[in-house]
C-alpha cells in the first residue's frame, strides 16, 4: 500500500511506523485516501502526503493542550476541524514515538 502513495515527504512517518507495524494489532490502511495505522480496524495514526506532518488521533482535551502549548495544529481537512486529531509539523523521533503510542492507547481503549 505504502509503496504506491509513499513519497519522500512520508518516508520519516514510515520510518517510525515501522515500529509500531510489529505489532500484531496494528495494520496498515487508509484514512481519507492517507495510507494510515490501524489498531485493531480502528484509525489512529497518519501523516499528511504532501508535507509528511504526523495526524495523531488523542482525547480532545489531549489535543487542546497540544495545540496551546504550541506543538500541534488543528488538523482542517478541507475546512473541518477534527476535534479528536492534532498536526504535528515538529520532527522528532521521540516524540512521534510517544504521542503515537498515546494514539494508539486512546484508540484501542476506545474500540477495546
Amino acid at each position: 500500500m505504502r509503496s504506491k502513495q509513499g513519497s519522500t515527504a512520508t518516508q520519516y512517518f514510515w520510518g517510525i511506523a515501522d515500529i509500531f507495524l510489529e505489532r500484531e494489532d496494528v495494520t496498515e490502511g487508509k484514512l481519507m485516501d492517507f495510507p494510515c495505522l490501524h489498531v485493531n480496524g480502528n484509525f489512529f495514526s497518519t501523516c499528511d502526503h504532501r508535507s509528511g506532518d504526523l495526524i495523531v488521533k488523542l482525547p480532545q482535551a489531549r489535543v487542546t493542550e497540544l495545540i496551546d502549548s504550541g506543538a500541534g495544529e488543528a488538523f482542517t481537512p478541507a475546512g473541518r476541524t477534527f476535534k479528536e486529531w492534532v498536526l504535528i509539523k515538529r520532527r522528532s523521533k521521540n516524540a512521534w514515538v510517544e504521542l503515537m503510542n498515546e494514539s494508539l492507547a486512546f484508540v484501542a481503549r476506545k474500540t477495546g
